[in-house]
């Protein structure tokens, strides 16, 4: 494998494609039949001229997506990617994440080692792929970048500009670690994961250490009263809240009437450990659980964090210049917002993000020209197939080296490489 911005600065960033025939969100209640022109890894041109829709630019590749519905790439504002394996565990309720932490090490040790035994840059190739599966373009990751999200066809593009601690009472010497992160750069934190005092009081630790500025991200404060609110609103602070994690731990939602307050919120769906699902499954959550309208919830994975997490090529969006991280869905005819509502994972049927193909539902594989299938390769999921530029056999071989046959699942569902053709030969 190699660097993956070594690749990316070579071969593609001539190369011309179409998008024809779909429905593209403009945001979350806002959508145009239109074409998009690709230049290499950016968004040339969206055009709604009639006459483009029926054929594309001369040298352009053409694909066509007419019945679906195109949408930015989601982005996940927080994930722990080597526990994609892993089941969800505890036993509920705590009182805060240093109660979940002491108990699971002492009355589960022995799944936490067998999932522990999979090679770490195994696990994290896996996180990549639950969140590509449900349309992530781009992860936030809250552990220390690892070299293996910069090789070739890594799932999901990973945040690399950031700093970071694990919290308060876990995370060694925050004001060092917040040193040590480079100007501009955000700093993410978990804060006020609980639902007792010493949850609540973490806010005022960490400002007292001088953690609270434009700069820091603090993830989930179910803790955090009014006044925590208005402190972060003074100081400027961004907030990611998980809530199916925190109806897991504790059986308490985020009150997002009050934490709305917090200019900059966005939403991550936290790891399989604690988790409800991925980030799609966070969504519906969040919606159903916490009240969150949709059209809120639709920028809490597209614009708000990509605004928080200071990225700089317009992910989240889709508009001329900006990166060409997309996917699409059948469409309904919902409005965008609407449509995000009911999205599961089956649902995602085209992934594409720097302008590259990245998944491909078996019907989308049949409308993609010979070459742009070439390394796409086929997994089954829950008896659901998509096609990802990914080594889906190697991986699996390797990890089922270590679980055994037939026994490594992805949120639940089993995973498996059916007996297909090559996508280089599929037509």
């Amino acid at each position: 494998m190699t660097n993956r911005e070594a690749v990316s600065s070579t071969g593609n960033q001539h190369r011309r494609t179409a998008i024809r025939g779909a429905r593209v969100a403009v945001d979350p209640r806002e959508s145009v039949r239109a074409s998009l022109e690709l230049m290499g890894a950016r968004i040339a041109s969206i055009r709604c001229d009639p006459h483009f829709l029926l054929a594309a630019s001369k040298n352009a590749t053409e694909i066509d997506l007419s019945g679906f519905l195109i949408l930015p790439g989601l982005i996940n504002a927080h994930d722990h990617l080597e526990f994609a394996l892993f089941p969800r565990i505890g036993n509920p309720p705590y009182q805060n994440y240093i109660e979940w932490g002491n108990d699971i090490h002492a009355s589960l040790p022995e799944v936490i080692a067998e999932h522990r035994s999979v090679p770490k840059e195994l696990r994290l190739w896996w996180g990549g792929i639950r969140n590509l599966l449900c349309g992530v373009t781009t992860v936030s990751h809250h552990n220390p970048f690892h070299a293996e999200f910069a090789r070739e066809h890594f799932p999901v593009k990973v945040i690399r500009a950031y700093g970071w601690g694990h919290s308060l009472e876990l995370g060694g010497d925050l004001r060092a670690a917040r040193l040590a992160t480079p100007d501009g750069y955000p700093f993410l934190v978990h804060a006020c994961e609980g639902v007792d005092a010493q949850s609540r009081d973490e806010l005022w630790g960490l400002d007292r250490l001088g953690l609270l500025d434009s700069f820091a991200i603090l993830v989930h404060g179910l803790a955090i009263d009014a006044e925590g609110v208005a402190m972060m609103r003074e100081r400027g602070a961004s907030l990611i809240v998980c809530p199916s994690s925190n109806s897991f731990l504790f059986g308490r939602t985020p009150n997002m009437t009050l934490l709305s307050a917090i200019e900059n919120l966005a939403l991550g769906s936290d790891s399989p450990l604690t988790a409800e699902g991925d980030l799609l499954d966070e969504v519906r959550f969040a919606i159903r659980c916490c009240g969150i309208p949709t059209e809120v919830a639709y920028r809490m994975v597209t614009e708000a964090p990509a605004a928080i997490l200071r990225m700089k090529n317009s992910e989240g969006t889709l508009r001329q210049a900006g990166v060409a991280d997309l996917i699409a869905v059948r469409d309904t005819g919902e409005d965008v917002a609407d449509r995000l509502e009911t999205l599961s994972t089956v649902d995602i049927e085209f992934v594409m993000f720097g302008g590259q193909v990245q998944l491909a539902s078996e019907g989308i594989l049949e409308r993609l020209p010979t070459w742009m299938k070439e390394g796409l390769e086929p997994l089954s999921i829950g008896g659901v197939v998509r096609w990802l530029r990914v080594p889906t056999r190697e991986l699996l071989r390797k990890t089922e080296e270590v679980l055994g046959a037939g026994q490594v699942r992805l949120g639940g569902k089993q995973l498996r490489i059916p007996c297909m053709a090559s996508a280089a030969g599929a037509s």
